[in-house]
């Protein structure tokens, strides 16, 4: 008897008007862009505007200031609108009479992230609510890439310990971080982790992984955005060598073969000299030539002179 009242009290409530059908909706947007909040209301006979009040507010409680958006008798009013939303919010108003009152939300920040709720009356005698909806806005952030480091210098050597880097920064909501070994696509555990909130909201990533050192290094650190179903990747490679081949390619110039490169290069560069001398030497003789000539022309004048 209790449920048969409680269901002929909500069809004498739909009757009049007081209770619609409800949109539940979630909406995912990043820092910075713009949201749609939809709230499209399909009418039984024409729109006529100037009958219609339109209330966007937040409706989870969380501002001290609730009111969004206000379209009232064919006008918006933004007299009581929150200074947070003031030049941020649009209403399609080429789409007023078809029945879509969506809202755009210019701008979003994590400040932003509500739950909205979409109310709208008709005026016969009085005013009411012929539809509602409520829309649950989610901010994410990846502004940034993951910066991954290794050892600085000279590399390691196989089996010496490796100290790896991941830091993040300007993700939003908090990040998961997985550390990989790219050449199997086995997890690793870090060596230490820390995921802290800045003054912005937003959350930074720092952490490290100890690894042993092997002759191939691929190691990958993830950096998770679940909200947006978005992985960024960054890998890290490093060929590692140990001591002895090491030493074997810092002594491979003292090798038989490479001593007798380098003679042979060396005489090679000698010989190449020698002729260029010799050239230059050809070059120059008939000048020495004619001074012997005139030298030896000079001396038989004398000598006929003192006869």
């Amino acid at each position: 008897m209790e449920l048969r009242r409680s269901g002929l009290w909500l069809l004498f409530l739909c009757a009049l008007g007081f209770v619609t059908a409800e949109e539940n909706k979630k909406v995912i947007s990043t820092i910075g862009s713009t949201a749609e909040l939809s709230c499209i209301f399909t009418p039984e006979e024409k729109i006529i505007l100037n009958k219609l009040r339109v209330f966007w507010q937040i409706a989870d409680g969380l501002k001290p200031c609730s009111v969004v958006h206000t379209f009232n008798s064919g006008h918006e009013n933004q007299s009581e609108q929150c200074a947070d939303f003031r030049n941020r919010t649009r209403l399609f108003q080429d789409k007023l009479k078809n029945g879509t009152f969506s809202l755009l939300l210019l701008n979003v920040s994590l400040r932003d992230e509500h739950t909205y709720q979409c109310i709208i009356q008709k005026k016969d005698t009085v005013f009411r609510v012929i539809h509602r909806a409520d829309v649950t806005l989610k901010v994410a952030a990846n502004n940034s890439l993951p910066v991954l480091s290794g050892p600085i210098g000279i590399p390691p050597n196989i089996g010496e310990e490796v100290t790896l880097s991941c830091n993040y920064s300007q993700g939003y909501p908090k990040p998961n971080v997985y550390w990989i070994n790219r050449k199997d696509n086995s997890s690793l555990h870090p060596s230490s982790l820390k995921i802290i909130q800045d003054n912005d909201g937003t959350y930074s990533v720092f952490s490290t992984l100890k690894i042993e050192a092997t002759s191939d290094i691929k190691i990958g650190c993830i950096i998770e955005n679940e909200l947006l179903q978005q992985n960024l990747t960054v890998l890290y490679s490093e060929n590692v060598t140990n001591s002895n081949s090491t030493k074997s390619s810092l002594l491979e110039l003292n090798k038989p073969g490479a001593q007798a490169g380098s003679v042979l290069a060396i005489a090679v560069v000698l010989a190449g000299l020698v002729v260029l001398t010799c050239w230059l030497w050809k070059r120059k003789s008939p000048y020495r030539k004619s001074y012997a000539d005139v030298q030896q022309n000079e001396d038989g004048a004398q000598h006929n002179t003192h006869v």
